[in-house]
């Protein structure tokens, strides 16, 4: 079932299993991807007695914007304002955070940002940009040609053209052959026909290479996350074996980046969508970090 929440900016669509009173574990989705990815996740997470939310991103699948005159932006600091938005209409004070891909960066935002209210932070797939991002070695370069595939005018017209067939790219090579189904790709590229996916993910890649500006709204934000270089919370990252955009060597010196309690776990012939591709094995990691509170 597919709720909906009143937000500050947004008209939030979220999954919700588990029952009031109960720790709140907020999961977010990457690019490109929704809400779903997590639907084999949240009722074994649900079952250990946790309240699991699982919301679409703006630009995603129902979640849509109250006014036209809103900037469609897609920065890490926005899409973390959006999350502490849903948070409050539901009245949710304290929470844990689970991230993929882009999910991941809004997390460490908004463990910088609410330090008294994210008590823990999971982090799947891509690495923090604490301190900010250096521009990477030619050779992780050109595993993200996409970013700057987008960067480009030529770029931006293909992806307008058709954001679906680019989306599909990044299925089949960013994880191991074979590792889904197109019955599947169609249902979730539904949510990409939301009428701000393209405008949110141009800006999303352009903005963290300094070829666009973040959000006004997000800007202090964002300052503080280059700004901060370390963070001491319980965090734990998540690396597939198999990732075929961010491999097992960007995310070596991941445990610098944090003072507190942390774990690496490389997942074995697991790419870049750990949620669906093993999300048995995936559950069972997050509720030991879950629980070790």
């Amino acid at each position: 079932m597919i709720y909906h929440a009143s937000a500050d900016l947004l008209n939030i669509a979220y999954r919700e299993q588990g029952r009031d009173g109960r720790p709140v574990v907020l999961l977010l989705h990457g690019w490109p991807d929704d809400a779903t990815t997590w639907d084999n996740v949240m009722p074994q997470l649900m079952a250990e007695g946790f309240r699991v939310i699982a919301p679409w991103l703006r630009g995603f699948g129902e979640t849509t914007f109250h006014k036209k005159s809103t900037p469609r932006t897609g920065n890490s600091g926005i899409l973390a304002m959006d999350a502490i938005s849903l948070m409050d209409a539901l009245n949710i004070k304290e929470f844990s955070v689970i991230g993929h891909d882009w999910g991941a960066n809004i997390a460490e935002t908004l463990a910088v940002g609410w330090p008294d209210r994210v008590s823990r932070i999971a982090l799947l797939c891509t690495p923090p940009r604490l301190g900010g991002i250096p521009t990477p070695p030619f050779q992780h370069a050109q595993l993200e040609w996409y970013h700057w595939f987008q960067a480009t005018k030529r770029g931006q017209d293909a992806v307008r053209k058709d954001p679906v067939g680019f989306a599909h790219i990044m299925w089949e090579n960013w994880s191991p052959e074979g590792w889904f189904n197109e019955a599947t790709f169609t249902q979730v590229a539904e949510s990409w026909k939301n009428e701000d996916f393209v405008d949110i993910t141009l800006h999303s890649y352009q903005s963290r290479w300094d070829e666009a500006e973040p959000d006004p709204k997000s800007a202090k934000l964002e300052k503080e996350v280059k700004s901060t270089q370390t963070l001491s919370l319980p965090t734990l990252y998540i690396q597939g074996e198999a990732d075929g955009v961010n491999p097992v060597y960007t995310s070596e010196n991941v445990h610098k980046k944090f003072t507190g309690p942390f774990q690496r776990i490389v997942m074995p012939g697991v790419g870049h969508f750990p949620s669906r591709e093993a999300p048995d094995l995936l559950s069972e990691y997050l509720i030991q970090f879950l629980q070790s509170m």
